[in-house]
This record gives C-alpha cells, structure tokens and sequence, in this order.
C-alpha cells in the first residue's frame, strides 16, 4: 500500500477548486486543511469536501505537523513567499504557475528547493495532459523532431477578468504571465526545453478592458473593478534559443479580432504538430504527407482531465515513485522568458542572453 498524503490547499479562489476536487478524487490524497485571507471562503470548502482544519494565516497552516504537502492556489505576487515558507517547513510544494513575479524571487525559491531537499512541482499543467504525452511520445520516438519552429497564440478579444488579474502589483502582469505562460511553457516543454539566446517582444496597452461592451460574457474575478486595469492587454514575441529554433507567440485579453482563439503547432524536420484546438499529427510516409488524427478521449485540453492528471502525478511525486514533469529550475527558465519579453518591450529592442 502506498502512503497516503495529506494535503494542506493555501488560497480558496476560483482556481483552487480544481486543485480540491482534484484531491477529493484520487484515493490516496487526504484533504487535510484550507486557508484563505477570507476565512468564509475556506470554511466553505471545507464544509464541501469535508475537511477538518481550516485557516486565515498560511503560516499557521504550515506549523501543523501533519500536513505533507501544499497547493499554492494565491495572487502571483505572494507564490515565492508562501513556497519558501513551506519547503521550510518540510512540506511538497504544487504552485500554481507562474512560479512568481520576477527572476530574483525564481531564484530564491530555487534555492530553497535544494535546502530543503522537497519536491516543488511548478502548476504547467498542460504539461500532464493525455494529448501533450502522446505529442511527447512521438517526439522521442523520432516522428516529428528535431523541432525548429513552434507558433502559439492564446487570443481573448474580450476576457480581461479585472480584479487582482488586471492589477499588476499582485498579478505581475497580463495575459502574458496569466495564459501566455500556458503556451509558451507548452512549446518549450515540447521542443526540448532549450536556452534562449534572445527575445523580441512587444506589449500593448491600448484597449483597456473594454467593460462599455455589451452582451458578451466572460469570466470576472470576484474583485472585479472596471475602473483599475494596470496590466497590458495584448504581448507578442520572437524567441530565438540557442540551437536555432525558435517561438513565434501572441497571447490577449483583449483585442479587436473576430473570434477567440487558441492554437499551438510545432514544425520538425520529421513531421508536425498541431496540439490545440485539435490534435493533429502530420508526417511524411512514402512520398506522402499525412494528417493523423489519434483516437483519444481529448483531442484538446480539458482542464479538469488536466487538473486531475497533474495532482494524480503529484501525489506520485510526494510518495516517491516519480520524478515531476515541472520542476523548479524549469519555472526560473519560464520567469526568464516571460521577463525578458515584458524587458525587451519596455526597452524598444531585442534582448540577448548569455
């Protein structure tokens, strides 16, 4: 019998009950207790899924001894805080992505991992899903590799969802740290996680959140405030690495385009890949080209398959029989990214990196 693993879940928002349900779901998670600054939330959910403590002040959360592992479900700006806190404590840490709000703070929670001798698995969860395993099966069986060229866009012409979202301080940008991440990281995952040798980007605040359009609904956060939006509405960028491929990304909240869209392809000198909105695998047989369709359940991400995929793995993780797809050191890489192309923005040019 495995060991089960009792779990401690920081932040009640909104993206914390697919990490809880996610828990409830598998047999040998415990939901042990839940926090939030806004007490009612986590009792909430602790009355739902039936858990026994429940917490205003993390730190109270973490001194409780029999907690062996956390999902950090906050605001970007207090991730590093609370993950350093609790591999202090001896505690498995599961972050929601991003890793934090800049490369200092990356690097401090990289430190504490190799202190503290656990395990931080950073929240990339599209890294877990069943139709990025069979993409990454095929690449390493020599179907579609080596991959020079990857594209992604992650467009929302109306989504920004206000609140601590639309607040830099706390968010530590817009789309770009908030979806853009999902796809950048999925491409570089995919492509063989290479270091980047420069960036080009590009940020756009021109649009606002449009909140005067009418009959469109979308999500909003529950501090949801028209009036305060200090985060960029739209980011794009050319990501060079340094074995010559390279990533062409554009991600918003909100743009004038006709529809929403969602799209990730990658392009080896074997074969392609078309990942989002639909799996697509295209290789060459016999002087002809094939579009292969795999017979799968998901053909595009489902984020609760997702979400149970990526804490199913987790707990594996916490008892020891695996190794995570998403450690710390690939957060810092993606907080690089991520800064360099908010840096080469600000600075009006390419940027290099040693």
């Amino acid at each position: 019998m495995s060991k089960s693993i009792r779990i401690g879940v920081i932040g009640a928002g909104s993206i914390s009950e697919l990490h809880l349900q996610s828990y409830h779901n598998h047999p040998e998670a415990i939901l042990h207790a839940v926090c939030d600054l806004q007490v009612e939330r986590a009792q909430a959910k602790a009355e739902k899924y039936n858990i026994p403590h429940v917490y205003s002040d993390y730190n109270d959360l973490l001194l409780n001894p029999e907690i062996d592992a956390i999902s950090i479900c906050t605001w970007n700006n207090s991730h590093a805080e609370i993950s350093i806190a609790a591999l202090q404590a001896g505690k498995h840490v599961l972050v929601e992505k991003p890793l934090c709000k800049n490369v200092e703070e990356a690097l401090a929670v990289e430190e504490a991992v190799h202190a503290s001798g656990k395990t931080l698995q950073v929240g990339f969860v599209r890294r877990y899903a069943s139709n990025t395993r069979i993409v990454k099966a095929f690449i390493e069986g020599g179907d579609i590799g080596p991959i020079y060229y990857a594209k992604a866009s992650c467009i929302r012409k109306l989504g920004n969802p206000g609140g601590w979202f639309s607040d830099v301080e706390r968010s530590g940008g817009g789309p770009l740290i908030d979806v853009g991440v999902h796809v950048i990281d999925l491409c570089w995952y995919l492509m063989g996680r290479p270091k980047v040798a420069s960036i080009s980007g590009n940020t756009y605040k021109k649009l606002g959140n449009r909140s005067n359009v009418q009959n469109l609904k979308f999500y909003k956060a529950t501090d949801y405030n028209a009036e305060h939006n200090t985060v960029e509405d739209m980011a794009n960028a050319l990501i060079r690495f340094d074995n010559g491929a390279s990533l062409l990304v554009d991600v918003s909240f909100t743009l004038h385009a006709k529809q929403d869209e969602l799209t990730v392809k990658l392009y080896g000198e074997q074969g392609g890949v078309e990942l989002e909105p639909e799996l697509t695998i295209i290789t060459e047989k016999h002087d002809t080209i094939l579009n292969s369709t795999p017979q799968i359940n998901d053909l595009s991400f489902d984020f609760t398959a997702g979400f149970q995929d990526e804490i199913n793995y987790f707990i594996e993780v916490c008892q020891g029989t695996k190794t995570t797809l998403s450690p710390v050191e690939d957060g810092v890489e993606m907080m690089k990214i991520l800064c360099g192309i908010y840096e080469s923005s600000k600075l009006g040019k390419e940027i290099h990196f040693s």
